[in-house]
């Protein structure tokens, strides 16, 4: 096998003979020189190649390479300051095909989205989205480091179940040899099921399903969450100031290492949060969005997109801050498994968490009493006996504990202010998307 460098290493190389693979960019076939952009996943560079004669095989085999074609290159490599890409080309001794590609491509720098969706892998080898993909890894890691650091434990949790785990909506059914499954909605239960076998902070990342029809800039049937649960909290807050930490280091981690890539790619500059994130309760959001002009037109009183814009539009003028944690729900329009404010049942120790103006993440502290769980469960109708082997787990002793659950794509959108999730998505699944 050669030992192929990453354009990337180039510029830091000595002068002398190199070998390289990517894809080619551009050809530019002069009477008596060739000039050749090949990129592969880290960068390109320039490859050129006087013609020695008329029947030069070499200069031949080059004018036969279509754009997006695969080549393995072989040349000397030349610092100089003339060249516009980087300061270094590679004078080509040999060439080899590996992969030819039809010569025009079905997508274009402004094609829809949709239409590069069809052809995402092609669409993919554009800097920019490979960039996002290393920022989505880097987020990850500075996720996973922290939680290592802190005595999580990394958990994986079953996506075919047998009951639904929050609601009977928004569900995708499915055949099960003589039954019938469901896709997780949420890794909820099991989370729950690790605080009480004593694991006492877990954490995952992994694919969740919702049956949800809705055609938005921020909603897909499938797609990553990121899910946090921990033992022995006081209430919501303590989750908070968890995940406060946790996005301030990852995205501090994103801006180290790829800030001036984001800036110079996307026109994107990367803010740091400061803690601690400002916090109101929903009652005083509807009360400052009434002296905004604006009211709120669900009847169950949850923020609709609109409101969520207002409320995160007040934070940044009176605080300057991108995040907002939206406390205290009221109880109906949050799951059965939420706990109460003692001395206020109506309303929920739970959060949503915006960005932007677009929530990323709801979280709370959980009810811990099996027989408090019992009747939060009838009052949302739903049947206990339906739901006891979730009940099992609170029956033998389990903390008090509550958690988190973060959409990726949405953190990774507003984090590089992309247009939408489809952007943001390896492979986008929606209500007519399905391929590829």
């Amino acid at each position: 096998m050669q030992n192929t460098s990453k354009i990337s290493s180039l510029p830091s190389m000595q002068d002398g003979q190199v070998n390289i693979s990517g894809w080619l960019e551009t050809l530019r076939d002069q009477k008596r020189i060739q000039f050749l952009i090949i990129r592969d996943d880290s960068g390109s560079v320039q490859v050129t190649y006087p013609k020695a004669s008329e029947d030069d095989e070499l200069a031949a085999l080059v004018s036969t390479i279509t754009d997006g074609s695969f080549v393995r290159i072989t040349g000397q490599l030349k610092h100089d300051e003339r060249v516009k890409l980087n300061g270094i080309e590679i004078l080509l001794e040999s060439l080899e095909i590996q992969s030819l590609s039809i010569p025009e491509s079905p997508i274009a720098d402004d094609t829809s989205i949709d239409k590069r969706l069809d052809w995402r892998f092609l669409d993919y080898r554009r800097p920019e989205m490979r960039l996002m993909t290393k920022v989505q890894t880097e987020l990850e890691a500075s996720w996973r480091k922290y939680w290592l650091e802190n005595d999580f434990t990394e958990i994986h949790t079953p996506k075919l179940m047998s009951s639904p785990s929050e609601s009977h909506a928004e569900l995708f059914k499915l055949e099960y040899f003589e039954t019938h499954a469901y896709l997780a909605q949420s890794p909820q239960f099991y989370k729950q099921m690790a605080m009480a076998s004593g694991l006492g902070r877990v954490f995952e990342i992994g694919p969740v399903f919702r049956a949800d029809p809705s055609f938005t800039a921020r909603h897909a049937t499938e797609f990553v969450s990121v899910d946090m649960e921990v033992s022995n909290i006081d209430s919501h807050h303590d989750i908070m100031e968890i995940q406060e930490q946790l996005l301030i280091d990852a995205i501090s981690s994103v801006k180290e290492k790829y800030g001036e890539q984001v800036k110079e790619l996307l026109d994107v500059e990367i803010t740091v949060p400061t803690a601690p994130f400002p916090r109101i309760s929903l009652t005083e959001a509807h009360e400052i969005l009434k002296k905004r002009g604006y009211e709120v037109p669900r009847a169950d009183g949850d923020l609709d997109p609109e409101g969520e814009r207002q409320i995160s539009d007040h934070v940044k003028e009176e605080f300057g801050h991108e995040f907002l944690f939206l406390t205290d729900y009221h109880s109906q329009i949050r799951p059965f498994y939420h706990m109460r404010h003692e001395g206020n049942p109506n309303l929920t120790k739970s959060y949503d968490l915006l960005w932007k103006g677009t929530e990323i993440t709801t979280g709370a502290q959980r009810e811990h009493r099996v027989d408090v769980l019992i009747e939060q469960i009838k009052e949302k109708g739903l049947e206990p006996e339906g739901l006891d082997n979730y009940l099992n787990f609170f029956r033998y002793g389990v903390p008090s504990h509550g958690g988190f659950g973060m959409g990726l794509t949405r953190v990774l959108m507003l984090l590089l202010d992309l247009p939408n999730i489809r952007e943001a998505s390896f492979l986008f699944r929606g209500p007519n998307r399905l391929e590829p």
